[in-house]
């Protein structure tokens, strides 16, 4: 795995599946919708133009009733090995989504990198469990599939 930068917040995780199935669980936004956000989170799509230029808007309903807006773009889209987006509204920062197979399945790699290490630093506390519950549904929904 590559050396992490101040400014960047790294996740990764190991999942029993294969590569196209979890590029099909991000690619696809009625399943994509599914999982995508923290535990307790729900979300409501307006746009996702799966492709390079392509606009992704959504809104975040969170458990205690706050709404999240987000809005992306997607930078770069290669079947089944990479997703890269921009998240364009605060807190900026660009994702880079890298699937790799590895032990029979498939290591899904975030990277995230932020603006300014200082935001990063500030996010981390958030941003890491968050993370981490994403690949808790991500691996539920696929499970069920």
């Amino acid at each position: 795995m590559n050396a992490v930068a101040p400014h960047e917040i790294l996740s990764s995780r190991l999942l029993n599946h294969p590569r196209e199935q979890v590029f099909e669980a991000f690619s696809d936004p009625a399943r994509l919708t599914l999982w995508f956000g923290p535990a307790g989170f729900t979300s409501t799509f307006e746009t996702f133009d799966f492709r390079p230029g392509g606009e992704w808007v959504f809104v975040f309903h969170g458990p205690n009733g706050v709404d999240h807006p987000n809005r992306s773009r997607f930078v770069e889209v290669v079947r089944p090995a990479c997703i890269v987006y921009d998240h364009v509204v605060p807190p900026r920062f660009r994702m880079t989504m890298t699937l790799e197979e590895e032990a029979g399945g498939t290591r899904l790699t975030w990277r995230m990198a932020f603006e300014a290490a200082s935001l990063c630093e500030a996010l981390k506390g958030v941003c890491v469990p968050a993370n981490e519950e994403n690949f808790d549904r991500l691996e539920a929904q696929l499970s069920r599939s």
